[in-house]
């Protein structure tokens, strides 16, 4: 009875976050294969105005991110301990913050160069769209509020498919491998969307994230990572399409 349970509890935590993403990525994955737009011509945007009113879209943005984050806050109400640490479940202690933000810090380079690399590739050989990943305009609060979209990008994915998963997998009997790949997989399937290249991308990070997940068991170095990449990518956009129009899709 628990194993259903727990199966159930996993399937529910998904269906309110990444695993409704993935599902809605593979069908738009779909819907773009068979638009009669080549793939290599179609844009995806990240973040996206919500309105052409300002102060809507402000207020639009803040709730996106708010509830964005309600799986996170999910599984911590799930695996909270009623003795310390009490996220322990999770990866998080509190202790050794400074050694785990340099750790973060370092895997930005092990994750960002590479990834850029595969990107400018994909984008040549037509397996990416091109990625807008700030689709706002100038406002006093746009880079504000990407950086919070960072933020709530690497707390929800981190949080459900490094810490949750990998503690409720392991209860339910599977071995670390079968884990890192299931997560994995997961992870490149709700970036589908960004063409079959992103897929690709995000599985090898799965990968690095999850073996690694696994050897330290600490959470903070990945949430990090996840947010330093997504904050460059998302303030930089404007520069970098500027600088370089052709890679985003934009006339130079």
């Amino acid at each position: 009875m628990r194993r259903t349970r727990l199966w159930w509890e996993i399937a529910l935590v998904l269906a309110l976050g990444l695993g409704q993403s993935a599902v809605y990525a593979v069908v738009q994955l779909i819907y773009r294969l068979t638009d009669v737009t080549p793939l290599a011509d179609q844009t995806a945007t990240l973040n996206p105005s919500r309105s052409d009113r300002e102060v809507f879209d402000f207020v639009y943005q803040l709730l996106s991110i708010g509830f964005g984050v309600v799986p996170a806050l999910l599984v911590c109400f799930l695996l909270w301990r009623s003795r310390r640490p009490r996220l322990g479940m999770l990866g998080l202690d509190g202790a050794r913050p400074a050694r785990d933000i340099g750790w973060g810090a370092a895997l930005v380079l092990a994750i960002g160069i590479p990834g850029i690399g595969l990107y400018l590739a994909g984008r040549a050989l037509g397996w990416f769209v091109a990625v807008d990943p700030a689709g706002l305009d100038a406002h006093w609060w746009t880079v504000p509020i990407l950086l919070l979209s960072a933020a709530r990008a690497s707390i929800q994915e981190e949080f459900v498919v490094l810490g949750y998963l990998f503690a409720r997998l392991r209860q339910l009997g599977w071995g670390a491998w079968p884990i890192v790949i299931a997560t994995s997989v997961l992870r490149a399937s709700y970036h589908l969307y960004q063409g079959p290249g992103a897929f690709v991308g995000n599985l090898a990070m799965g990968l690095l994230f999850g073996w690694l997940f696994i050897r330290s068991r600490r959470l903070l170095p990945f949430l990090i990572a996840h947010f330093l990449i997504d904050a460059a990518a998302f303030v930089g956009y404007p520069w970098a399409a500027a600088t370089w129009p052709a890679l985003f899709g934009l006339p130079g």
